[in-house]
């Protein structure tokens, strides 16, 4: 991990636990009439890709609070673990065309928050594109808890980083950003790719619902969200149309926010099978979603949902194309890319997943696409990430692998492994498989034999 202070620019090819280092870090002034939060930009540019107003400041000053909460609290913690082990870490912020998103993820990454300051929340547009990080410490969250009414908001996007009061002056040094938290981006995405809108309810019924949730986790089981006649509720058993909650207690973390709110829109699983839903509070020129993982107990950066696409070397190859391409657009048209890049737009989707798994690309639900996010992006990096991916890689380069028709064996530290077909899936006997099916992406075993077989489909197809 680069110290603080540090004068040297990190990417996340350069250390083992992979961080990006900003070049400076965030600062936050107020005076007589207005408060300014500066923030530092990851771009060697010094310019300002943003110098505005949030137009709906105390909204946005709650919206960047319940961000920063996130992003200090554990909802889950192990027996056997230290909770002072992992430091909170600082919000992220992009800059796009329109609008500026800010992103956070809980400690125990099980809690992905998203705020989003649309156009008609800003005085003016973004003058440029960029990613940064946002130092929401102390000081700075002391300004904005004072934030009321319409008082004006402002951020710039530079390089200096100085927190200034009437009365103090406070320097925020720049932040790393862990690759847990990259991992956590690119499973949210995955996840949130996956959801359908279920039900939106006007803010009044939303806060009596959320107000009536746990405040600690309790019961480990998931309960389901119905909406009813007098608006959402909770029951034990999944009903056409439910959406499954699992931690409710994680869901409180969007009450202040109600007050501000004109509805809640509520997304859950398209197909049976996930656990993950999101929740999204429309705001006047704005939105904060929540999304959950399935329970308080599993966090978003060990799923695995995207191993079978980083398998595929083919999109590892049309990745890079489209690397050069992203231009910070808020909604990615995958047609129109598709066309920029020369590619069929059927190989976009394992392309876009590519740069997921890196954090460059993330999904809005709210949009049903696509948007970019800039954190560097190193592609032999990616299966350091994903150890299920670099030991299914292992075992085929040992030999451990064969494939005969519908039917597969893996041999892995001196045990073997029958893998059966069924439909476009396999099945394996191990553990792993056994306990959580494919409900956290493949196991090592199928991912070896996905590889094999694709390899030989490719040999078969040069022949």
């Amino acid at each position: 991990m680069v110290p603080r202070g540090s004068s040297s620019a990190a990417t996340l090819a350069d250390m083992t636990e992979a961080v990006l280092t900003y070049r400076a870090a965030s600062t936050a002034a107020i005076g007589a009439v207005e408060i300014d939060l500066l923030l530092s930009a990851s771009s060697p540019d010094p310019s300002l890709f943003f110098d505005g107003f949030l137009l709906h400041a105390e909204q946005a000053a709650v919206a960047l609070l319940q961000l920063a909460k996130v992003a200090r609290t554990r909802f889950y913690l192990p027996p056997s673990m230290v909770a002072a082990r992992i430091a909170a870490a600082d919000p992220v912020v992009t800059a796009s065309a329109d609008r500026l998103r800010f992103e956070s993820f809980s400690l125990c990454c099980g809690v992905a928050a998203r705020f989003d300051a649309l156009s008609g929340g800003l005085d003016r547009p973004p003058a440029s594109n960029g990613t940064t990080n946002v130092d929401l410490n102390p000081p700075v969250r002391d300004l904005l808890a004072d934030v009321r009414g319409d008082e004006p908001l402002h951020l710039a996007v530079g390089t200096n980083v100085t927190v200034t009061t009437m009365t103090a002056s406070v320097v925020e040094h720049r932040v790393p950003l862990s690759t847990r938290w990259v991992r956590g981006f690119a499973e949210a995405q995955a996840s949130s790719a996956a959801l359908a809108r279920r039900f939106t309810v006007p803010a009044g019924q939303a806060r009596r619902f959320v107000r009536g949730l746990p405040a600690t986790s309790g019961s480990r089981s998931v309960l389901y969200v119905i909406q009813g006649r007098d608006g959402l509720r909770l029951t034990a058993t999944s009903q056409a149309g439910s959406v499954p909650l699992g931690g409710a207690n994680r869901l409180r973390t969007i009450e202040p926010l109600l007050g501000y709110a004109d509805s809640l829109t509520v997304y859950g699983p398209a197909t049976p099978g996930s656990g993950v839903s999101s929740w999204q509070v429309d705001l006047p020129d704005g939105r904060f979603v929540l999304t959950l993982s399935p329970n308080s107990m599993r966090g978003f950066s060990g799923e695995g949902g995207l191993l079978f696409d980083l398998a595929d070397d083919q999109a590892a190859d049309d990745a890079l194309v489209l690397s050069t391409l992203l231009d910070f657009t808020p909604v990615i048209d995958p047609t129109r890319i598709a066309r920029l890049a020369g590619l069929d737009v059927g190989r976009i989707r394992p392309a876009l997943a590519h740069l997921a798994a890196a954090g460059r690309v993330g999904y809005d639900a709210a949009e049903g696409a696509y948007f970019t996010r800039a954190l560097p992006w190193d592609r032999t990096l990616l299966e350091t990430m994903h150890p299920r991916l670099a030991d299914a890689r292992a075992l085929v380069h040992q030999g451990a692998v064969t494939v005969s028709g519908d039917r597969a064996t893996v041999t892995s530290a001196g045990n073997v492994y029958v893998l059966r077909r069924s439909g476009d899936s396999w099945i394996c006997s191990c553990p792993w498989h056994g306990q959580h099916g494919g409900s956290r992406g493949p196991c090592k075993h199928v991912l070896a034999v996905s590889l094999l077989a694709s390899d030989l489909e490719g040999r078969d197809g040069r022949r």
